[in-house]
């Protein structure tokens, strides 16, 4: 499953070869200055919204969803495991969607991390 860090100054998201495929993508790599919420999700399936592009069964849903209207996600997600949903300003994070959607065993403490490291970025 994709793996999400968090840097000094920025959030990478780094997929897996499978993965990579659906998401269209090796890893997108945003400043923590672009995030604009934070929260950890209990059921991060149920986040993704609209039209999409990429891999969706009952486990698991991979790529991009709302092609088609205005929030763009790109999701990582997988049934029974908790997630982080991270919304971002996509003029300051200079990427191609709105909000990251990733599966996370540790999703409460990967949510802190973030929301304290934007914290910083934007003081």
């Amino acid at each position: 499953m994709a793996v999400m860090k968090v840097h000094r100054d920025s959030l990478t998201v780094e997929f897996s070869s499978r993965e990579s495929v659906w998401a269209r993508r090796r890893s997108v790599t945003v400043p923590l200055a672009a995030v604009r919420e934070v929260a950890c999700v209990e059921r991060p399936l149920r986040e993704t919204r609209g039209g999409r592009m990429g891999y969706q069964s009952f486990f698991a849903k991979i790529g991009v969803w709302g092609v088609f209207t205005g929030t763009r996600q790109l999701v990582a997600a997988r049934r029974g495991e908790p997630g982080v949903r991270v919304v971002l300003d996509r003029a300051a994070a200079g990427a191609d969607v709105d909000e990251i959607v990733v599966s996370h065993s540790n999703a409460a403490g990967l949510a802190q991390d973030i929301a304290r490291g934007a914290g910083s970025a934007a003081a």
